[in-house]
């Protein structure tokens, strides 16, 4: 590591050039080849994935996605002729497109029923002929700008469906991450009183994202990578590129303030936080990739994109940022920073202030203060055990869009089931499955959570045959899942037995469904895989059983906390209303695994900075209460920093103004600051207070058989500094925090 960074360091222009080069080309690559983003929501073996490998097999032209035009008038009805005429004369044309397989028309006698019963407001049914996924997005605006071509004064015309929504995306902006930087780059000055500080950790990290977005934008040509996955790297790298800078430049500048010359502190801050960011980085990373064992489609692509993101801010942070130090020199300091070794010769940075003050409270409350954290980790995580995994449904989109417009007119004019219709598909061997079909759709039709069952046209020899269910409640409603349920585990049985008929529920809500079931069954294994992941880690870096004990309980804690906070902000819709994300509604049901990946590496990265130095204390003195609160006073600042600037980042994601995103911004942001500022500074140098030697614990059997990884290397003595500089002779640098 040392000779990378001294290489970088003295070839800082060549270095530069190169990842300019390197973004530039992959912008120019990128803006040429465009997105081929896709939401693979397939999941194998299940219901749903049964019923669309049916309907592809049978019905080939229309086994695409379906959209929904729909349009209201606000006076008459939409039987009157010219409005007839209008949406007619644009049905047809959307029926011509290339990508379109039919279009139902509610001035059919297919679509009689499509009108509703005070008849200001229809739809019409677009099938394409292939998957939102298989559609680009300029065939989708096709569709879309065709659609709404036909508004005029007093008839809205709105376009719902998963091709629709191809049409939005992006269109947040930039606003969030603008947001985030503004905030991150105050909390940076803040720590450093230096403007070319501040700078260094948001050039990186903006050089590093920048090249990730746009390497992902390449990737989803050749890998299956959905959209949330360009947005959701976006978000950890920032919030991660920006704290690997802040642990370097505040290594760099006390080397600096210790007497070291430029160049050797670049490569001391290298040689020992660089190490850190690479083993805080590779954990992250590990954890992400952990998602592909989970072997969904879905996840896969968002574990590729992110782990990629994460690869490029490591990058950024021990090649791209010692060339920056090299850039600006002793400018990373403050002026009265630079002028104080002038006037007093360079001096250790003793801790001071409120850590030293707090570092005491904890050697005089441990126990109170243990009990407190946890009583608030206890009450945050309440709300976790009503968890309910789910996929919000185009009702908690920005107003602002077309699919929430179409959405709110179709629950207005039809109820709110019509935004998630069901589908039984099935397989019929004669007419006594017919038969059996046909009184299976009479007893759905009885059900109280149904409103409407439409058996779709099909030849008298047919082998495959479509119900559609229209439920009376939204798709993201608790009772759709229900109804959903009934059916295959009551309704469908009954009506097969005797039979040779076999039903399938599918359609997109009910695919949503299973995909939650799914992710609830293989939760526990993730968690298990990450806690046990972290244990072996820590035992390995601190060589004790109790550390990685406490931590992965701590982890667990944080967790569920957070997970806590969303079930009470947008399960409960304490806060989604006012965020502009829609109402009360279950949680993303991929949400919780990528957050404990992310989480995991984040935790990892604080608990190994806060523990690796108290333990070197501890080796040094023997003396648990001393370690503790030299572990304390040395790094909460740090760790304080370093958590302020990715809760901004994490918080400021909320402006986009999409729920899932949303989510996930909220839910890091509030894990980061549980972590931060109740566990790494509360319960675990309280815990560590209480069990004094018991910490560091581990069998003589057990010792002899882990391998030796030291994260950093011990800093070595600080040399004289250079004489060009006429200072006096350098103090030995004190032993700096172990990232």
């Amino acid at each position: 590591m040392a000779t990378l960074a001294r290489w970088c360091f003295r070839h800082r222009l060549l270095v530069l050039l190169m990842w300019l080069v390197t973004l530039g080309g992959v912008a120019v690559a990128s803006q040429s080849a465009g997105s081929a983003y896709a939401s693979v929501f397939h999941v194998p073996d299940t219901e749903s994935g049964k019923a669309q490998d049916l309907v592809k097999a049978a019905f080939p032209e229309s086994a695409g996605d379906m959209d929904t035009v729909v349009w209201r008038v606000d006076e008459g009805t939409v039987r009157d002729a010219a409005v007839r005429e209008r949406m007619s004369a644009s049905l047809e044309r959307i029926d011509r497109l290339d990508t379109v397989g039919s279009v139902t028309s509610p001035y059919s006698r297919a679509g009689a029923t499509q009108i509703s019963r005070d008849g200001r407001t229809a739809y019409a049914r677009i099938t394409y002929h292939k998957t939102a996924d298989e559609l680009s997005t300029d065939e989708a605006d096709s569709v879309v700008d065709t659609a709404t071509e036909a508004r005029t004064e007093g008839l809205r015309v709105e376009v719902s469906g998963p091709v629709a929504e191809k049409t939005e995306e992006g269109e947040a902006g930039s606003v969030a991450e603008v947001v985030g930087l503004v905030a991150a780059a105050i909390v940076l000055y803040l720590a450093f009183g230096s403007l070319p500080a501040m700078l260094l950790p948001l050039i990186s990290a903006l050089f590093s994202v920048g090249t990730g977005v746009m390497s992902i934008k390449l990737l989803s040509h050749v890998a299956d990578v959905p959209e949330l996955a360009a947005t959701l790297s976006t978000l950890i790298g920032l919030g991660v590129g920006i704290d690997y800078a802040l642990f370097i430049i505040t290594r760099h500048r006390q080397c600096l303030k210790s007497g070291l010359a430029p160049e050797e502190a670049a490569v001391r801050a290298l040689n020992t936080s660089g190490r850190a960011v690479l083993f805080a980085g590779g954990t992250v990373c590990i954890a992400l990739l952990g998602l592909l064992a989970l072997r969904l489609e879905f996840l896969t692509g968002v574990a590729i994109a992110t782990t990629l993101m994460v690869v490029l801010t490591m990058a950024a942070s021990v090649t791209f940022m010692p060339a920056l130090l090299g850039l600006f020199g002793m400018r990373v300091l403050s002026r009265r920073e630079r002028r104080r070794p002038t006037a007093e010769g360079p001096r250790a940075e003793q801790p001071r202030g409120l850590a030293v003050r707090w570092a005491a409270l904890v050697q005089r409350r441990p126990v109170t203060l243990l009990t407190t954290a946890s009583v608030v980790l206890a009450v945050l995580t309440i709300p976790f055990f009503s968890l309910r995994l789910g996929i919000s449904d185009q009702g908690n989109r920005p107003e602002s869009n077309t699919t929430r417009q179409a959405y709110d007119m179709l629950e207005e004019g039809f109820g709110p089931g019509f935004n998630g219709p069901l589908q039984l598909v099935a397989k019929v061997g004669g007419p006594d499955d017919q038969a059996a079909l046909q009184r299976l759709a009479g007893t759905v039709r009885k059900d109280p959570d149904v409103a409407t069952v439409v058996s779709l046209p099909a030849r008298p020899d047919a082998t495959r045959a479509v119900v559609q269910v229209i439920p009376r409640t939204a798709p993201q409603e608790e009772a759709t899942s229900d109804l959903i349920a009934r059916l295959r585990d009551t309704t469908i049985p009954a009506a097969e037995r005797g039979t040779t008929l076999a039903v399938y529920v599918g359609g997109q809500t009910a695919t949503f469904d299973d995909f939650a079931t799914v992710m609830i069954g293989k939760l526990p294994w993730f968690v298990l895989i990450v806690v046990a992941l972290g244990f072996l880690l820590l035992l390995v870096a601190f060589r004790s059983l109790v550390i990685p004990l406490t931590a992965a309980v701590m982890n667990l804690l944080a967790a569920g906390a957070s997970f806590g906070v969303l079930v009470a902000l947008f399960q409960w819709g304490r806060l989604s209303g006012p965020l502009g994300v829609g109402g009360a509604g279950p949680v993303e049901a991929f949400l919780p695994t990528i957050m404990l990946a992310v989480l995991f590496g984040l935790s990892m990265d604080y608990q190994v900075f806060l523990v690796s130095r108290v333990h070197e204390e501890w080796v040094h003195s023997h003396d648990n209460s001393k370690a503790v609160t030299v572990g304390l006073t040395n790094t909460s600042r740090v760790i304080n920093a370093a958590a302020l600037i990715m809760i901004c980042v994490f918080f400021a994601f909320v402006f986009r103004k999409e729920r899932i995103i949303s989510e996930f911004g909220v839910g890091l942001a509030a894990a980061v600051a549980l972590d931060a500022f109740v566990i790494r500074t509360m319960l675990v140098p309280a815990v560590m207070r209480v069990l004094g030697a018991a910490n560091w614990w581990l069998p003589g059997w057990l010792d002899k058989r882990l391998p030796h990884l030291a994260v950093e290397p011990a800093d070595p003595p600080t040399p004289a500094p250079a004489a060009d500089r006429k200072q006096s002779p350098a103090t030995p640098a004190p032993t700096q925090p172990r990232t």
